[in-house]
């Protein structure tokens, strides 16, 4: 459940973006960092940028008029309603186009391609929210595991069928199939306390506020004891965020976009409150990133949350 424009530009990178807000031992070897203002425009991205008070006050009066103008309560329900439908006409659309190789997956959790090596032994992952498959296929097509097995699953049939449509879907690797993650019941193909990894990208922010406590319940019941939850999605005021124009916000920072499809940014207090119960704290770390358009002369500020958690044995 991942909108194109969710995706991190690369950008050649070596090193992780990803600053952990409660740690001492962050480091930006091998970030590009802007230090002097006037060279902005000699890089296509720059990491680390922290905003000023005056562009803190600029996004917060963007989303004050934001929400004098939402989307009229006599319209609201169908976006909450089938919220799949959008996202089976959002693969239709894009079926073609959509799957991208995220060659950052593997220097921001680097757990995720261990369970690839020779000697991991029985591994289990699951992509939720799996949309054209781009964690699982990038997995498995390195991988020299004999026995790691990958699930994913997305709440779009049309995902789904995507993913079984590609010549890489191999059953005796892997299986894709249709689930809720805000579902009451975990699905029928796994297990509980059966898997190792969890994967969330773009996820938790295409739920509703009201559907997050079910679905950290099932992603708990999945998991095996010392299990890793790993989750990437939109932070708050992302440049995503701060563009919405009238009629587009559903409530507090959750919005629809052109396509019906919703997302929800997030603040890094909230991440972590959401796994505050049965989960010790790995990660919690923010990205933030100034990508300029070198021709336009425009800058845009993206902020992006990134979490590891792990089940409480």
């Amino acid at each position: 459940m991942e909108s194109p424009s969710a995706t991190p530009s690369d950008d050649k990178k070596t090193t992780s973006s990803a600053l952990d807000i409660e740690s001492d031992n962050n480091t930006t070897f091998g970030s590009r960092l802007l230090k002097e203002d006037n060279d902005v425009f000699s890089h296509n991205a720059w990491d680390h940028v922290e905003w000023d008070q005056e562009q803190e006050v600029m996004a917060q009066e963007k989303v004050s008029t934001q929400l004098e103008y939402p989307v009229p309560e006599e319209e609201q329900e169908q976006y909450y309603n089938q919220p799949e439908e959008y996202w089976n006409k959002f693969y239709q659309k894009n079926e073609n186009r959509f799957f991208k190789d995220r060659n950052w997956l593997k220097l921001e959790f680097p757990e995720l391609f261990e369970t690839s090596q020779a000697n991991a032994g029985k591994q289990r992952v699951f992509e939720i929210g799996c949309g054209a498959g781009n964690t699982m296929f990038p997995l498995l097509q390195q991988n020299e595991n004999p026995d790691l097995f990958v699930y994913a699953a997305d709440y779009s049939r049309t995902a789904v069928d995507v993913v079984k449509s590609n010549p890489d879907y191999n059953t005796q690797r892997s299986c894709a199939f249709v689930w809720d993650l805000a579902s009451k019941d975990i699905p029928e193909e796994i297990e509980e306390n059966s898997l190792d990894m969890i994967v969330l990208i773009f996820v938790l922010s295409a739920l509703a506020p009201e559907q997050w406590d079910q679905a950290i319940k099932n992603i708990r019941r999945m998991l095996k004891p010392g299990g890793l939850v790993m989750f990437r999605d939109y932070g708050r005021y992302d440049l995503a965020q701060l563009r919405f124009k009238k009629n587009r916000l559903l409530k507090e920072n959750f919005y629809i976009r052109g396509d019906g499809t919703r997302v929800y940014f997030f603040t890094s207090e909230e991440m972590a409150g959401l796994f505050d119960d049965g989960f010790k704290m790995e990660q919690n770390a923010v990205d933030r990133r100034l990508i300029v358009n070198r021709m336009r002369k425009l800058k845009m500020y993206r902020v992006w949350l990134q979490g590891k958690f792990r089940k409480v044995e």
